[in-house]
């Protein structure tokens, strides 16, 4: 494990808000809320203060021509992507456009047969089957030859993505992202389920329909899994969505929430990130996507109940999969890596639904951006997951010549290359990576919020960060400090003796810690410590305490 870089906060000033203490002032400053207007705004930001779709550029462009398609009562496939996001998208839209009365299909490629995005083979196979518009969620923003492919068969697209554009906009009737340089939407975060919400808004702004609001748990369970920042506009779009999902209306999600232990009312943002999440994703890792969205569609609960029961299953292989996988990963990496600032590991072996998560677990365990990639005959197909000091899509882009496809975020890619110029294009991002990472000190940094006392910590505190949630991505669950604590007892728990679990005492006040991954540290614990944390309710056969999760532990 390497030692992480503790960056304290700065001092808060305590005179700020009335009715605030230090520490949570300290919490908001750390987020940039240091005034009082935007500690109100961030506060008190509810669903309703959304702004209008009409800002993004080319909304009335797509609205127009899907109002075309209704009035001509022509046939509109909802093309989407296999992971949380994409299939989300395509539950909600494909839902919206049937009950505005429009002739509505929905697609969703093979990871393992088509990959990524739009295909020519499947628009044409659209096209014969009788589409005249294509709207795409979560994909299309670089597929610019497929595009004019499908204009040449007389098919029309409408692009909604979120992912970062290339030179380049693709040819269709309209293309909506608020990542375009010309677009003058103030929100860039938005995810694809985000952005196909804000169509359908635009859609029934423009000519009527049923209330959206129901649609907002898909909403929330995609920006959440597909780990957009959960700030502005997606922060009143997914705490409404959380409590629309609370609710438990809709059969498949109500159905997946119990099958990953949720019950009702208790589902929160990390509920989506580490439960419903990785289940969708499933699907489209090591199957078909359509069972994702077959769930998201069910209206009959036993329906729901199957679809669940299938994610369930292929979640726990996904499982075994990433371990066995990461496991012959590491060993590559250590073997055979040519650079010490990033790692590019091939192997045909390697199940490319994993490829994603095999890729981050490495970049956890080195810290260092890292290419696991499957190679399939003579081309190499793969994910890329970078540390905040390298952005691997701007990298991917200076490497364009070398690639066949790509696309992605700043921490985030996927890319292909022919396997002829695989050491070509190693030579070259390793270059970058040399160039860009040069003196910096490759470290995880743990970003403190607030040093306080134990005797800080009671349930005003915790209803504090209540008010703050839902945390994730861009607003992180507050992170705590506190010096001179006294062991008072420690145990390994879990298979393997994998984590720790303390009890703990400072300042009069006793609390119990869980440090996971630390149980190898049991033997030579000292009996003071400083402790970055988490401060989280824990309820066992009924009651309901305060408890430390333990991020980071060090001697004094």
């Amino acid at each position: 494990m390497i030692e992480k870089r503790w960056i304290g906060p700065e001092p808060a000033r305590s005179e700020l808000v009335s009715g605030l203490t230090a520490p949570q002032l300290a919490i908001l400053e750390r987020r940039g809320l240091n005034t009082e207007r935007k500690i109100e705004a961030f506060m008190d930001r509810h669903y309703g203060q959304e702004t209008d779709p009409f800002q993004l550029r080319d909304m009335d462009r797509a609205v127009d021509r899907l109002e075309a398609a209704r009035a001509g009562e022509e046939r509109v496939v909802v093309f989407g992507d296999y992971d949380a996001d994409g299939t989300t998208a395509t539950a909600l839209l494909t839902r919206v456009l049937s009950s505005l009365g429009l002739d509505t299909g929905w697609y969703i490629p093979n990871r393992f047969t088509e990959g990524y995005g739009l295909n020519p083979n499947a628009l044409a196979e659209l096209r014969k089957a009788g589409a005249a518009v294509v709207v795409t969620v979560d994909c299309g923003i670089r597929s610019n030859e497929v595009v004019e492919s499908a204009n040449a068969l007389g098919l029309d697209l409408i692009i909604t993505d979120h992912h970062l554009p290339g030179p380049e906009l693709p040819p269709a009737v309209a293309v909506i992202n608020p990542n375009r340089k010309d677009d003058p939407y103030p929100f860039k975060g938005l995810s694809g389920v985000g952005l196909a919400y804000k169509l359908a808004e635009g859609l029934v702004q423009s000519s009527g329909g049923e209330d959206l609001e129901q649609y907002l748990d898909l909403v929330a369970v995609g920006t959440v899994a597909d780990l957009a920042p959960l700030i502005d506009e997606n922060r009143s779009l997914v705490g409404a969505g959380i409590e629309v999902l609370n609710d438990a209306a809709r059969p498949g999600l109500r159905a997946l929430s119990e099958f990953a232990g949720y019950s009702q009312g208790s589902i929160t943002s990390s509920s989506i990130g580490f439960g419903l999440g990785p289940r969708l994703n499933a699907a489209g890792r090591l199957a078909d996507a359509g069972v994702a969205v077959g769930l998201l569609l069910a209206t009959d609960g036993s329906e729901a109940w199957e679809y669940a029961g299938t994610l369930d299953r292929l979640n726990r292989e996904r499982q075994q999969l990433t371990i066995e996988t990461l496991e012959r990963a590491r060993t590559i990496a250590l073997e055979e890596s040519q650079s010490e600032d990033l790692l590019v590991v091939a192997d045909e072996e390697f199940h490319e639904g994993v490829l994603g998560l095999v890729a981050g677990r490495l970049v956890e365990e080195f810290y260092r951006p890292v290419l696991v990639a499957r190679i399939e005959g003579d081309v190499l197909r793969g994910s890329a997951r970078s540390i905040p000091e390298f952005h691997i899509t701007e990298a991917l882009q200076a490497c364009d010549d070398l690639l066949l496809r790509f696309g992605g975020h700043a921490q985030a890619a996927g890319f292909s290359l022919r396997v002829t110029d695989r050491q070509a294009f190693v030579d070259r991002i390793s270059e970058l990576a040399a160039d860009r990472l040069a003196g910096l000190e490759l470290r995880p940094s743990l970003v403190i919020d607030a040093n306080v006392d134990f005797d800080q910590l009671d349930d005003d505190f915790m209803a504090f960060i209540d008010r703050l949630q839902p945390c994730g991505q861009g607003n992180p669950y507050p992170l705590l400090s506190t010096s001179s604590v006294e062991v008072r007892s420690k145990r390994t728990v879990g298979q393997g003796g994998r984590h720790l679990k303390l009890t703990v005492r400072q300042a009069g006040r006793v609390f119990d810690a869980i440090a996971f991954g630390f149980g190898d540290q049991a033997g030579a614990l000292p009996d003071r410590l400083e402790l970055a944390y988490r401060l989280e309710r824990n309820e066992f056969r009924g009651a309901v305490s305060l408890q430390l999760n333990v991020q980071d532990l060090r001697p004094l």
